[in-house]
């Protein structure tokens, strides 16, 4: 999470918890959401084109196709096709795993482009509301920043508040790959900031980023800042609940399953983001190596076992994270469960010293980025282990890629 922010909205998910049964007797009554009718999103509209459309005199492979079969399927296509797909259905190529990633970041600068010139009509329409008009612009200037040639997307939706995903490093060629998963209030806006720049997605990663590069120099990495999907808007009943979660763990799952090559792989997980990572994990491939938690809320289970994954769980939290306040416990639906950071719950416990609060384990100079790191190259020799947490070494090889 990157707001997630002041001691007084602890309240507000106590109440939220004292109201459990409340919810959970609308939800067997018949009660529903109203929800409004929305029109057919760009994304949707490109991936119902490509649906329909040919190459070469061939239909077009399903996009949910297996990444495998996707992954062939491009192959086959001579360079001119590429190029001919990636200006026809940008958004379709642009999100579809097992297309080619290099292919992937040349379709969303094309999306981008077009999402750009709607964004810059929409700041002089009249029907708009003045808030509209700027709300329209903050969106334009943000996709101008993200057409940068040295930018590599990955995936971009600009339904709703957005969804985005942006490499840095070559993931081609990476012996280990490192996924940030951050919390609440991400999105489109927010997934870059200029003050407070490691509460948010693009800095948390470029500063795990730098970190592994000084931590082991002859290392291949990538890291991906992965805000591609819908995160809660702050404190309320999708933040106290895993709605959002389980769908952004079927996206997460998708993602992995499509990273090139079959290098370990590090999930670093931030807040709402640790609900995510929990609730994803015994589905996840064999490839991840690392779930780490840092200011969670919980994981969805009383214990690391309830993952049922093959992959080394850690956890910390800075002594000044005002998250601990939280109650840790699952009722009716609402709360996460178990604290990932008591010695029940059975992960390996990190320090987070320095790590300045809740939005701060990216910090440069921090234990907590250096542990990322250090378990992100696989150095797990080296990570700096919480004082009490006996157990966080036992076990751990230390082997370090490359």
């Amino acid at each position: 999470m990157t707001s997630f922010d002041t001691s007084p909205q602890l309240n507000v998910w106590r109440a939220l918890l004292a109201l459990a049964v409340v919810f959970v007797m609308l939800a067997t009554t018949g009660w529903t959401a109203l929800r409004s009718n929305r029109s057919t999103s760009p994304l949707q509209a490109s991936l119902s084109a490509w649906e329909h459309g040919r190459i070469a005199g061939h239909r077009l492979p399903d996009p949910d196709s297996a990444p495998a079969k996707l992954s062939r399927f491009f192959a086959s296509l001579t360079v001119q096709q590429r190029t001919v797909l990636t200006h026809r259905f940008p958004l379709a190529v642009g999100n579809m795993n097992g297309a080619p990633v290099e292919l992937r970041y040349r379709a969303n600068r094309v999306a981008l482009g077009q999402a750009r010139a709607s964004e810059r009509k929409r700041m002089h329409d009249s029907r708009l509301s003045p808030d509209g008009q700027r709300e329209a612009g903050r969106r334009m200037h943000r996709y101008e920043s993200l057409m940068s040639d040295k930018r590599k997307i990955l995936a971009f939706d600009p339904e709703g508040s957005g969804r985005i995903a942006e490499v840095f490093g070559n993931l081609n060629k990476a012996e280990r790959i490192s996924v940030v998963v951050p919390g609440v209030d991400t999105d489109l806006l927010t997934f870059q900031r200029t003050h407070r720049k490691y509460s948010a997605p693009v800095g948390m990663a470029k500063s795990l980023y730098a970190a592994e590069k000084a931590a082991s120099p002859s290392t291949r990495t990538a890291v991906i800042a992965w805000a591609d999907y819908t995160a809660p808007g702050g404190l309320g009943l999708d933040s106290a609940t895993g709605a959002r979660a389980e769908e952004g763990a079927v996206r997460l799952d998708a993602l992995v399953r499509a990273l090139p090559g079959d290098s370990p792989v590090s999930l670093f997980c931030h807040s709402y983001g640790s609900v995510v990572c929990g609730v994803a994990a015994h589905r996840l491939p064999g490839r991840v190596a690392d779930i780490a938690v840092a200011g969670s809320p919980g994981m969805r289970v009383t214990s690391a076992s309830q993952l049922h994954t093959s992959a080394q769980v850690w956890a910390m939290r800075d002594t000044d994270d005002w998250i601990q306040d939280v109650p840790y416990l699952e009722l009716g639906g609402l709360g996460h469960g178990a604290d990932p950071v008591s010695s029940a719950f059975g992960a390996r416990v990190l320090s987070a010293k320095d790590a300045k609060g809740h939005s701060g384990y990216f910090e440069p100079g921090t234990e907590s980025l250096l542990n990322f790191a250090e378990i992100g190259v696989g150095a797990y020799r080296s990570v700096h282990c919480a004082e009490n947490d006996k157990a966080c070494r036992a076990g751990l090889s230390g082997t370090v890629a490359g």
